[in-house]
C-alpha cells in the first residue's frame, strides 16, 4: 500500500511545467538575439565550445532533482514496518484505597479525587515504564493489569469509585498481597508498591504483608491522604453523613503512625498528602530514585517511510549536474556523447520525467481521490485521536468504514475511541469486527489483547482468557499477553472460590434459620408445658410410663440432631464479617 503523508506538498509539482515552458521561451529569445548577431553558421564556428545539449540537459537535471525534493516534502510510505526498541523503565503498581472514608472532604476536593489526579500525574510523566491498578477496600481486586498502555490506565483510573467494592473496609494487607503477585517476572527491574490509603486499617496484617513485599525486593511507598484532626464522610446523592450503629456522625481521620510503620517495614517513604503540590514532588524524587532495567517493546507501523530515497535521488541529480559544465569538453566531445538529434533530447526529458509519474498519480489519488476513499479518513482521525479528540476521530474513523467496511484499520481504530470515550462494549464490537477481517497476524492479536483487558476489566475472567489465547496463537512472542493470560486465570480462580464461600455462608444461614426455628418450638413447647404444670393437679391427665419414656427418647433425640448440626457449622470455615461501612 502506498501513500503520502503531506499529500498536499504535490501541489508544488505543477511549478515544473511551468519551468519548462519559461525555458524554452527564453531558448527561444536567445537564438532571435544571435541571429540579429550574425549568421548562425558562423557564429556556430566562433564559438566551438558552446553545447546546447549540455544546457539542456543540466536544465532537466536541476527541474529534476527539484521535483524528488517536493516527492520528499510529501513524504511517500509504502511497505510495514516492525522495530523492537529498548527501553529503560520500572514496574510500579499502584494500590487505591476506594473505601466510603475516601470520600471526606478534608483534601479537597475531596481523598478519593486527590488521589486520581495525583496517579494521573504520576503517569503523565511516565516514558518507558510499566504501571498497574489495584483498588482495594475490604477486599481488593485489579483493576488494570501492568501495562506500558498509560491511555488505558487513565481511562481506568477515571471510572473508580466506592461503589466498585460492596465489601466496605479498609484491607491493606490484601491490598499489598495482590500487588506482590502483579508484577512481571523479568529481573533487574526496579518494582515498587504504591499504596493510597487514609490509614485507616480496619483488618490488620498490614505492616507484616509490607514486611515480606519488602523481602521480596519489593519496595512499599505509603501515601496517606486526608488531615489527622479528621473529617465526617459524606453520604453521595445527600446532604447527610455516614453514622455509626448509634447514630453518631463518623469522623474519618488519617493515622499516620499506622502509615508510617508499613512504609517502614517495606522499605519505602511515607507521604503525606495535603492541598499543596508537595506530594506530587516528593512522590516523583521516590520514583526517579528506582532502579530501571532494560525493557524491549515491539512497535508496529503499518506505513515505512520512503522519503530518504527520493531525497538521496536528488542529491545525485545536483552532483551530475555539478560534473557537467555548459560548455564542451574536448577530451569527452571526442566519444561524441551529447551528439544527440533536438528531439532526442526532448524525448529523454521526457522519459527522464516519467519516473515522476506516480508522484503525479500521487497527486491525484492522494489529494483529490482522498477525499472519497476510506484511508483518507483514518489518517484524518488519527490526527484527531494523537489530539485527544477521540469524538471527532470517532466521526472519522465511521466515514472511512462508510466507505469500505472491510478495513479492519478502520474498526480497530474506531474501537480505540470508543474506548476511550468510557464505551467498553461498542469498542468491543469493532475490536472483534477488526480480529475477523485482519489478515496481519500482529494487529489480529493486538485486537485479541485490547478484547481481552476490557473483559478483565468488568471481572468476566473466562471470556479474557479466551481472547488472551486468540492472541498468543498470532503472536506468540507477546510477553504482556502472556502475563495477562496468568493473572487472569489466577483471579478466576479467586472469582470461584469466593463463589463457593459465598454459598458455604447461604447454608451456614439457612442452618442458622433452622436452629432458630427449632428453638423457638422448644420455646412453646416449654410455655406450654410450664402452663399445663400450673393448672391444678386433678385437671392434668394422667401419662403412662410408656409414654412419657416415648417423650423422653423424642427429647433426646432432638437435642442430639440440633447439637450435630451446631457442630458441623462450626467446623466450617467463617467469612469475615466487617463490622465498619467506611
Amino acid at each position: 500500500m502506498f501513500r503520502f503523508e503531506n499529500p498536499s506538498y504535490l501541489y508544488f509539482l505543477a511549478i515544473i511545467p511551468l519551468l519548462a515552458i519559461l525555458h524554452y521561451a527564453t531558448d527561444l529569445l536567445r537564438r532571435r538575439r544571435l541571429k540579429r548577431y550574425g549568421d548562425p553558421d558562423l557564429l556556430k564556428a566562433l564559438m566551438p565550445d558552446v553545447s546546447v545539449w549540455r544546457r539542456e540537459l543540466k536544465f532537466w537535471l536541476v527541474t529534476a532533482a527539484f521535483g524528488m525534493m517536493i516527492v520528499c516534502l510529501a513524504r511517500p510510505q509504502y511497505g510495514t514496518k516492525i522495530d523492537t526498541r529498548t527501553r529503560k523503565g520500572i514496574e510500579a503498581i499502584i494500590a487505591l484505597d476506594v473505601s466510603n472514608s475516601m470520600l471526606a472532604e478534608d483534601v479537597k476536593p475531596s481523598r478519593l479525587d486527590k488521589s486520581k489526579l495525583l496517579i494521573s500525574s504520576l503517569v503523565d510523566k511516565m516514558v518507558d515504564d510499566k504501571v498497574g491498578l489495584i483498588v482495594y477496600a475490604g477486599d481488593a481486586y485489579t483493576q488494570l493489569p501492568i501495562t506500558s498502555d498509560y491511555v488505558s490506565a487513565k481511562m481506568f483510573l477515571d471510572n473508580i469509585s466506592p461503589d466498585m467494592i460492596a465489601v466496605q473496609g479498609t484491607d491493606i494487607a490484601r491490598a499489598i498481597d495482590l500487588a506482590t503477585h502483579s508484577f512481571t517476572q523479568q529481573e533487574g527491574v526496579g518494582r515498587a508498591i504504591f499504596v493510597i490509603t487514609d490509614g485507616e486499617d480496619n483488618e490488620g496484617g498490614a505492616v507484616e504483608a509490607a514486611r515480606e513485599a519488602q523481602k521480596k525486593g519489593m519496595a512499599v511507598y505509603v501515601l496517606g491522604v486526608g488531615s489527622p484532626e479528621g473529617s465526617p464522610i459524606p453520604l453521595p446523592g445527600s446532604n447527610r453523613y455516614i453514622t455509626d450503629n448509634a447514630g453518631n456522625t463518623v469522623v474519618s481521620k488519617l493515622n499516620e503512625d499506622m502509615c508510617r510503620q508499613i512504609a517502614q517495614a517495606g522499605g519505602g517513604a511515607y507521604i503525606y498528602v495535603d492541598n499543596s503540590s508537595s506530594a506530587q514532588s516528593a512522590l516523583q524524587r521516590h520514583v526517579d530514585k528506582l532502579a530501571k532495567a532494560e525493557m524491549e517493546s515491539v512497535l508496529y507501523s503499518e506505513y515505512d517511510e520512503h522519503f530518504r530515497d527520493f531525497a538521496w535521488a536528488a542529491l545525485v541529480l545536483l552532483f551530475i549536474d555539478i560534473l557537467f559544465l555548459a560548455r564542451k569538453n574536448r577530451i569527452i566531445n571526442r566519444f561524441k556523447l551529447f551528439r544527440v538529434p533536438s528531439r532526442g533530447a526532448a524525448l529523454f526529458a521526457i522519459l527522464f520525467l516519467s519516473a515522476l509519474a506516480p508522484s503525479t498519480l500521487g497527486l491525484d489519488n492522494g489529494v483529490a481521490a482522498q477525499k472519497k476513499n476510506d484511508r483518507y479518513f483514518v489518517r484524518h482521525g488519527n490526527r484527531f485521536y494523537r489530539d485527544s479528540t477521540y469524538a471527532k476521530a470517532q466521526v472519522d474513523y465511521q466515514k472511512a468504514i462508510e466507505k469500505d467496511n472491510t478495513n479492519p484499520v478502520a474498526h480497530y481504530n474506531l474501537g480505540n475511541a470508543q474506548l476511550m470515550q468510557g464505551q467498553p462494549k461498542e469498542a468491543m464490537k469493532s475490536y472483534e469486527t477488526a480480529a475477523r477481517l485482519q489478515k496481519d497476524k500482529l494487529r489480529g492479536a493486538q485486537a485479541y489483547h485490547n478484547m481481552g483487558v476490557i473483559f478483565q476489566s468488568q471481572k468476566q475472567y473466562a471470556e479474557a482468557i479466551e481472547c488472551y489465547k486468540n492472541a498468543l496463537r498470532r503472536n506468540p512472542k507477546d510477553d504482556e499477553t502472556r502475563y495477562n493470560l496468568a493473572l487472569c486465570q489466577h483471579q478466576l480462580q479467586n472469582q470461584q472460590q469466593d463463589q463457593n464461600n459465598k454459598d458455604d455462608q447461604q447454608g451456614k444461614d439457612d442452618q442458622r434459620q433452622d436452629q432458630q426455628q427449632q428453638q423457638d418450638q422448644q420455646k412453646q413447647q416449654q410455655q406450654q408445658q410450664d402452663q399445663q404444670q400450673q393448672q391444678p393437679q386433678q385437671e392434668q391427665p394422667k401419662m403412662s410410663k410408656e409414654n412419657a419414656e416415648q417423650l423422653l427418647q423424642a427429647a433426646q433425640q432432638e437435642e442430639k440432631s440440633t447439637q450435630e448440626k451446631v457442630n458441623k457449622a462450626q467446623q466450617q470455615p467463617q467469612r469475615r464479617q466487617l463490622e465498619k461501612q467506611w
